[in-house]
């Protein structure tokens, strides 16, 4: 930084810039002045080039040397730091106006009540650092926020960095507000199995599974997707509670129920993180392979398949059998490449949800 610094139209110059005048005025080298002084040559050297901050005690024997007050000394260090702290927060702002940027002002606005403030873009700054409840904007930057990435390849651009850790700010910050008791694992496997026939019911499962889980001690967030954010979902320990976040960015009923399925796997296996599009590994094949064989039986499936008539009213039928939504059947046959994603009769069958906001 040196020992003064220029922001905008001022200068602020560290106690360290007077002192190095004093002592060419005098005439001293400077080890001879550190010995005068009663301090090391690498001390003052440290705060005439603007390193380190003034010490009482060095202000103290400055005043003493040269017939000066201590205040007088502690002032212009406090008058130099001011303009640090000025300059910084001018500089973290502008970083704040990039971030905001990424994120678009709309999505807070639209989603989540914060006021219309068209070309106010430093009130928007405001508005958003308070509803997510971070000092700053930047810290949204950091790849450890919140929650592990389990994809690298998220962490590398700062753009899905930003959007994620700021869905799941909001998502955290629900579980901190939400009054539930201590996560109980058996209490909540049971509320699984619960939410298991609550895919047919498509207008009232979202508060049905809501309640259920907070009493085990898992707090369900659905959130608007975030354009860009790469976030499937996600699960986090919060205090003695679980975070459980996903999206609405899959609004057909079947790939809503895989991914809520697939993160609740993730808590099964003790694993919290977020899970991006993409993913692969071994943590998120597990996953994967627990909300399959969960929303549709592997037994009963593979007869159903043997058998290989995959006509509406077989779906449905088989669907009523394992008491599962019969978009649900489609989707899993769609997956497994067994009916085309273009059947338009079968299509039908997969509901689509509204936006859901917790």
């Amino acid at each position: 930084m040196g020992n003064y610094i220029e922001y905008k139209d001022r200068v602020a110059f560290h106690p360290g810039y007077y002192i190095k005048e004093i002592i060419e005025e005098l005439g001293l080298s400077q080890d001879d002045f550190a010995k005068r002084l009663g301090t090391t040559p690498k001390t003052l050297s440290v705060i005439i080039n603007g390193g380190q901050r003034l010490s009482p005690d060095i202000a103290y024997k400055l005043s003493k040397m040269l017939g000066t007050s201590v205040e007088y000394w502690l002032n212009l260090q406090s008058i130099f730091d001011a303009a640090v702290t000025e300059m910084r927060a001018g500089e973290e702002l502008e970083q704040e106006r990039a971030i905001l940027k990424m994120l678009g002002y709309s999505y807070f606005r639209d989603n989540f009540g914060l006021p219309n403030l068209p070309r106010q873009i430093d009130k928007q700054v405001a508005q958003v650092r308070r509803f997510l409840q971070v000092g700053s904007l930047t810290v949204l930057k950091n790849t450890d926020l919140a929650v592990s990435f389990r994809s690298a390849s998220m962490e590398k651009d700062a753009s899905t960095v930003v959007k994620s850790n700021a869905m799941l700010q909001i998502a955290v910050n629900e579980a901190l507000e939400t009054d539930a008791p201590k996560y109980n694992r058996a209490r909540f496997e049971r509320a699984v199995q619960s939410a298991l026939v609550q895919t047919s019911n498509h207008d009232g499962f979202f508060e049905i599974l809501r309640e259920e889980f907070r009493q085990a001690g898992v707090v369900f967030v659905v959130l608007p997707n975030l354009s860009g954010s790469k976030t499937n979902g996600a699960t986090k320990r919060v205090n003695e509670r679980v975070m459980l976040m996903v999206n609405d960015r899959r609004l057909a009923a079947d790939s809503f129920w895989f991914s809520l399925f697939h993160e609740i796997g993730h808590i099964m296996a003790n694993d919290f993180g977020v899970s991006a599009e993409g993913d692969s590994g071994t943590k998120e094949e597990l996953a994967d392979a627990y909300a399959r064989d969960m929303l549709v039986d592997p037994k009963a499936y593979a007869t159903f398949v043997e058998r290989g008539v995959f006509t509406s009213s077989e779906v449905c039928s088989f669907a009523k059998a394992i008491e599962r939504d019969p978009g649900i059947v489609v989707g899993r046959l769609q997956k497994d490449g067994l009916v085309p994603y273009t059947d338009r009769v079968l299509n039908k069958m997969k509901k689509r949800y509204r936006v859901i906001v917790s």
